[in-house]
């Protein structure tokens, strides 16, 4: 499978947040000759391009949607393919899901991820967003990123050739279009011990389900967190913890995570989100920023 063509989905069926409305076409990549087509099939095509994981991060609007659901399928790996300086070298597709990865390193005792633990998507995903939880972030363990862009093509990209920050991943150099792809990454991993790295994701995990809706259809944190200071710990001073509207609700175990628990729409979340910023902005003068990508 090069490059498949299929019907616009339901993005409700293909995010963790089970909204959003039906996109124009979905364009499976399941190979780099792909590529070769991809740009040509777009411009075909019409649209906007978004690119899609397994749909965590996400809020996508209701009715007929505008967009092109981009869908890596690039799921070659883990596998250790080096060493470098005493540590592991790994590669790993795009198109695995992160909870994969985290067991697999687990099992061969590799430590470098363990506070990804809990967080789902895949890899691509995970550097797209350059996921992070408790003090780890996936841009501190990758070495390279094999990356895909309309106007470069197919290029490895070492940290020099792409801009990391907390909750932030972008190529430079990328093109005006700013439409990425990864394809593939390279890690890098302290070698220990199965049982030690096991240990620590278990109990960064409990942590999670401690504190956060891990069970529910979320997108994850929702307002990205001021500096020097907590989202959720704002949102729930502004008495947002627990607050409903229609189907959709922020969490009462976390007041930064919106939840669809049952039948909610888009158009709730929106002004659900819009109704806790300027709560939080007239009570502390703080404009939070979302972190969730709002799509449609």
């Amino acid at each position: 499978m090069d490059l498949i063509i299929g019907k616009g989905p339901l993005l409700s069926e293909r995010t963790t947040l089970r909204l959003g409305g039906r996109a124009l076409a979905e364009v499976s990549v399941g190979s780099e000759a792909g590529f070769d087509r991809l740009a040509g099939e777009l411009a075909r095509l019409g649209g906007r391009p978004l690119v899609l994981g397994w749909g965590s991060n996400l809020l996508a609007k209701d009715g007929e949607l505008d967009l092109l659901l981009v869908r890596p399928q690039f799921e070659q790996g883990p596998e250790v393919v080096g060493e470098v300086q005493g540590k592991i070298l790994v590669r790993c597709g795009a198109g695995v899901r992160l909870p994969l990865l985290l067991g697999w390193a687990a099992r061969h005792g590799l430590s470098g991820l363990e506070g990804l633990a809990g967080i789902p998507g895949s890899v691509g995903g995970a550097v797209a967003m350059n996921a992070g939880s408790y003090g780890v972030s996936f841009c501190q363990a990758m070495t390279r990123a094999r990356i895909w862009t309309p106007e470069r093509g197919l290029v490895w990209l070492a940290p020099d050739g792409y801009d990391c920050a907390y909750r932030h991943f972008k190529p430079r150099h990328h093109g005006e279009s700013g439409l990425f792809i990864v394809t593939e990454v390279e890690l890098v991993l302290t070698s220990g011990t199965s049982e030690a790295v096991r240990s620590v994701m278990r109990a960064n995990l409990a942590r999670k389900k401690a504190s956060q809706p891990i069970t529910l259809a979320t997108a994850g944190c929702v307002y990205k967190n001021p500096e020097g200071n907590s989202a959720g710990r704002l949102l729930d001073q502004a008495g947002f913890r627990g607050r409903r509207l229609g189907g959709m609700g922020f969490s009462e175990l976390h007041a930064n995570f919106l939840a669809n628990y049952s039948g909610g729409t888009a158009g709730q979340a929106l002004e659900l989100l819009e109704e806790a910023w300027a709560k939080v902005l007239d009570l502390f003068g703080v404009s939070l920023e979302l972190e969730v990508k709002v799509v449609g």
